[in-house]
This record gives structure tokens, C-alpha cells and sequence, in this order.
């Protein structure tokens, strides 16, 4: 037995065969151009075509991977565009060059750069740049694009693998891909993960050309390659693979369909994101909406304030994906845990019981107002919702709301369109929350119980605190029965409930829930397909509340 180990980046195990990528790469030598001006012409004609190019990968990529992978040659386009990039270029041609060894010079100049920070991601940005710059090369000097001359699917091996490279290749023909080099921000790793390719990167010199045509197994999650494995090894293995394959199949069996228990109980599974790029694996998972995009990535990741362009953007893009899914879009957490320095917030004592989520909003109603004008524009694009984080107040509630009608005048009077039935809900994370939530349930269209907040409530256990181990349960049954108050309050008022917290994914739980009478869970994508399955066997009337008796 022999074992390769690197870094997975792309879950699944595969077995095939090892089939090394061989790549034509064009071939430039320094050479002086007799004509300045015929070169300037060449260059920006194969500009142009590479342009091109990237936008028919870009919407290949759309189709395949969906918008993220999409994105990462709309990122290409962008290189080819800027004019630093383009400027070393004709700085080059200038100089009496020709167009090859001005976008060979032009590109290692800046490959380089960008291989010198000292952020990984930044670095790993070198690689669009040598791309790109292979394009143009490519399209000057006529070499065609590489491809796998194999009648049957097989681990693809490279020392690594441009997006281009990896997008235009045969995905029937692939299994898994294994690279010498890469990590976790490559564009290949990025491209396998939403395609759903187990991947594994950062193998070295051991993966080395003399393995082409053997047989291995590829263990995504382990990141190794495995040869001739053991009797023992291989049984661990095969039984991965039997179990890798019911998993897929009991998915597709359950594509486009309702989760209904076996007494006709339903209950709608969304899923929990962070970011656009999560929502590939909410489609993947066949997730039936978002039931938390938490909209503080956006504040999170930049160094100032995100502008309203810049947050209509991701929100449109994740209301597009969803293709008309309800899509629940919390408005900014910020606070507690999680800080942001720009916001310049005072240091608290007791941060959780401070300024935080809905009190800043309230507090700075510039910020809540241009964060609304952009949840507002999103709307037109798809079924938005709106959620408050943090309400414990009717009257909180209703300086939202009056916040949400002071938006909608202006996008009215602006003549910019919107949905004017958006959906408003509130998160249910206080036992003040409980208490009110008849109350509350009158002014909103939904509730989603946050569920780790409610715990800390509830229990007097910061979350932040490892040393409180046993005494921060979330089964305890105060939490509980805090979800049965909301969840009747909810019903009363002819209102859903759902739970967006971290509990939401225990099937411990599940027939706890049902009988609660929960009508949403959102959890992690990856949760969603053991949720939907122990729904699929439960029968809702037998479950019981023993739970909430103590």
C-alpha cells in the first residue's frame, strides 16, 4: 500500500484512474517587432477575443457551478481590463517589443507581485494573472487548449490547474482531481467544491508522472491518494463509497419535494448562509429557501461602512439564485462577539446585554436606513424577507416597521421598483421575546428562534464561556418551553415559526419539534440531508412533549 497525503479541498471519495494533464504552453522569445503599430493592433484584437472567451466560460460556469464559479472569470475580465495591467503591456510594445513578450513580461511582473504578499488569498491571485496572461498567449501564437484524451472518467493529475483549464475540461471524463500544488483558495479548489469533485492539492513531487495509469483511490476529506490499499484499508474504503453513493441517491430521490412526515405533517427545511458563496451549496443540498443569510459578513469584511450598491448586490445575487425560494435576510448582528472596529463602539463590561444587532440600528438610523434601501431593492429580484435580530419590545418592532415605510416612500418616490409585501419577522433570542410574543406575533409575518441566544438568556450562560460546559443546554427544558410559547403565540396569530439556531439540526430533537408544532428549520447545508430523511420517518402525531416536564 502506498498513501500520497495532501490537503483535501473538496469532499468525496472516488476510485479511478491517475491521468496526467499535459498542457501545450506557448512558446515566446524576446524578439523586437518590425512594425509598432501592427503589434498594438495583434494585442488589442487578442484582448478582445480573450474578452470573448471569459465571458462564454463565465456563463458555462453559471450554468454548471452557479454564480460563484461564474465570478471567477468575470474576475479574468477585470484583469484584462485594468489599466496597470494593460499599461505594462504597452509600455512593452513601446519599447519596440512584440505583442507575446509584452503580455509574458506584463504577466510575470505582476504574477509575482502578487506571489510576494503576505496574504494567502492574495497570493493565491497569481495564478488568475499567469492565466489570463496564458490566454493572450495562447490567442497570439495559436496553441490550442489542453484537454483529456481518455475513453473513460479518471482522477484528473496536475501540478495544478488554471479555472479556465478546469471549466472548459470534459466533467464526464472526471472523477476527482489531485494537484502538486494549490491549497484551499485556489480557483481549482473553489471550482471542484462547487462542482462537487472531491479534490485534494498540495501532494508535491510525489505525485509524480511515473503514477499516470495506475489505480487509486481519492479520499477528499483525508486528503490522500491511495494505492493497492490493504484488506483492511479497502473495506474501510468500499464501505465509504457504499455509503458516499446511498447518500446521493437518497438525495435525488428527494429533489423537488416536500419533507412531510409520515402522517402528512410538513415541515419546510431552509438552510443557514453567510455569504453569496454559500448559496451553490443551499442549491446542491436542495435546500427549500435561506432561513438566515446573516447580512454581517458585509460590515465584517470590509474597512468601512458597506454602501448600499455594494449590499444590493449580494442580496440581489442571493434572491436571483434562489429563483423565487423565500430568501430571509437578517438585518446587521453586530455587537457582542462580534465587532467591527469602524462602528467605534464603546468596550462593555457585558457586551451580550449591550449595544448590539437592533440597538445599533435604532441607535444609528442611518446605517439601518441604508441597509433597508438595499433589502428593498432586492426584493424586486426574488422572494426577500426581512428579519430583526435582538427584539424584545413592541415598540421596537414598530420603529422598525416605521423605518421600513419611510424606505418604501422614497424607492417610490425615486421610481425604483421593490416588493411592497416584503415579508417582516423577528428573531425570538430573549425571554422578554417569549413573554411578548403574542404580542409581536401581531405586528410581523413570521418568527425564527435563535436558539444559542436563547439558551444564553435563559440559562445565564454566555456562549463565549467553554468553562460553563454542562450547564449551557440547550435541552434544558426552559428553552423548550420557551419554543412552545412562541410557537402557539405564532400560530394564534396565523403566523409560522421557525428555528435558525444551531439546535435546529439536532435530530435528537426533531420529534420535539414537531410537536411543539415548529414549522421551519433552517440549518447548515451539509445538515440538510440527514434533517430531511428523519422527517421523512417520523409520524408527527405520536410525538410527544415529554422534553418540556423536566
Amino acid at each position: 500500500m502506498k498513501i500520497l497525503q495532501g490537503q483535501g479541498v473538496s469532499k468525496g471519495i472516488e476510485k479511478g484512474t491517475i491521468y496526467f494533464y499535459h498542457r501545450v504552453s506557448a512558446v515566446v522569445e524576446q524578439q523586437m517587432a518590425q512594425d509598432p503599430a501592427a503589434e498594438h493592433a495583434r494585442l488589442e484584437a487578442a484582448r478582445a477575443q480573450a474578452m470573448e472567451q471569459l465571458e462564454a466560460m463565465a456563463e458555462k460556469a453559471r450554468a454548471q457551478a452557479g454564480d460563484d464559479a461564474a465570478i471567477l472569470f468575470e474576475t479574468h475580465a477585470m484583469f484584462l481590463e485594468d489599466e496597470d495591467f494593460t499599461g505594462a503591456m504597452d509600455e512593452q510594445l513601446d519599447e519596440g517589443y512584440t505583442a507575446e513578450y509584452a503580455a509574458q513580461q506584463a504577466g510575470e511582473q505582476f504574477a509575482a507581485m502578487l506571489a510576494a504578499m503576505d496574504d494567502p488569498y492574495m497570493q493565491a491571485r497569481a495564478a488568475d494573472v499567469r492565466d489570463v496572461t496564458g490566454r493572450l498567449l495562447n490567442i497570439l501564437t495559436g496553441v490550442a487548449e489542453g484537454g483529456i484524451n481518455s475513453e473513460v472518467p479518471v482522477i484528473l493529475a496536475a501540478d495544478d490547474l488554471a479555472p479556465s483549464e478546469t471549466i472548459q475540461l470534459d466533467k464526464s471524463k472526471i472523477l476527482a482531481i489531485a494537484t502538486q500544488g494549490g491549497s484551499g483558495n485556489s480557483h481549482t479548489a473553489i471550482l471542484a467544491r462547487t462542482m462537487g469533485i472531491p479534490a485534494v492539492c498540495g501532494l508535491g513531487d510525489a505525485l509524480s508522472e511515473d503514477l499516470d495509469g495506475q489505480e487509486a483511490y481519492i479520499v477528499g476529506e483525508t486528503g490522500q491518494l491511495v494505492f493497492e490499499p490493504d484488506e483492511e484499508t479497502l473495506a474501510g474504503l468500499e464501505a465509504r463509497q457504499q455509503k458516499q453513493a446511498e447518500m446521493r441517491e437518497l438525495m435525488r430521490s428527494m429533489v423537488g419535494q416536500k419533507d412531510v412526515t409520515l402522517d402528512g405533517r410538513e415541515m419546510m427545511v431552509y438552510c443557514n448562509i453567510g455569504s453569496p458563496e454559500d448559496i451553490h451549496a443551499v442549491l446542491a443540498n436542495d435546500g427549500q429557501g435561506v432561513g438566515l443569510f446573516r447580512s454581517e459578513f458585509l460590515y465584517l469584511a470590509t474597512e468601512d461602512y458597506p454602501t448600499e450598491e455594494a449590499q444590493f448586490r449580494a442580496y440581489k445575487q442571493v434572491a436571483e439564485a434562489m429563483k423565487g425560494k423565500r430568501v430571509v435576510i437578517r438585518t446587521l448582528d453586530i455587537g457582542a462577539d462580534k465587532q467591527v472596529d469602524y462602528f467605534h463602539l464603546n468596550k462593555e463590561e457585558n457586551p451580550a446585554m449591550g449595544l448590539r444587532a437592533i440597538r445599533i440600528c435604532l441607535n444609528r438610523p442611518e446605517v439601518f436606513r441604508t441597509q433597508l434601501r438595499a433589502l428593498y431593492r432586492a426584493s424586486a429580484y426574488g422572494k426577500v424577507a426581512i428579519m430583526f435580530p435582538m427584539i424584545t419590545s413592541v415598540w421596537e418592532v414598530k420603529e422598525c416597521r416605521r423605518a421600513c415605510q419611510k424606505v418604501m416612500d422614497e424607492l417610490t418616490a425615486e421610481g425604483i421598483p421593490f416588493n411592497p409585501d416584503t415579508e417582516l419577522g423577528i428573531m425570538i433570542e430573549t425571554p422578554a421575546a417569549v413573554f411578548m410574543a403574542e404580542e409581536l406575533a401581531e405586528l410581523v409575518d413570521f418568527f425564527s428562534v435563535g436558539t444559542n441566544d436563547l439558551t444564553q438568556y435563559t440559562l445565564a450562560c454566555d456562549r463565549q464561556c467553554n468553562d460553563l460546559g454542562k450547564f449551557f443546554d440547550p435541552h434544558h427544558p426552559a428553552v423548550l418551553r420557551a419554543l412552545k410559547v412562541a410557537a402557539d403565540a405564532a400560530h394564534k396569530a396565523g403566523i409560522w415559526i421557525g428555528i435558525c439556531g444551531e439546535l435546529g439540526a439536532d435530530l435528537e430533537l426533531l420529534p420535539t419539534f414537531l410537536a411543539i408544532g415548529i414549522d421551519e428549520l433552517s440549518v447548515s447545508p451539509s445538515a440538510v440531508l440527514p434533517l430531511r430523511a428523519a422527517i421523512r420517518k417520523s409520524i408527527a402525531s405520536t410525538c410527544n412533549l415529554d422534553l418540556l416536564k423536566g
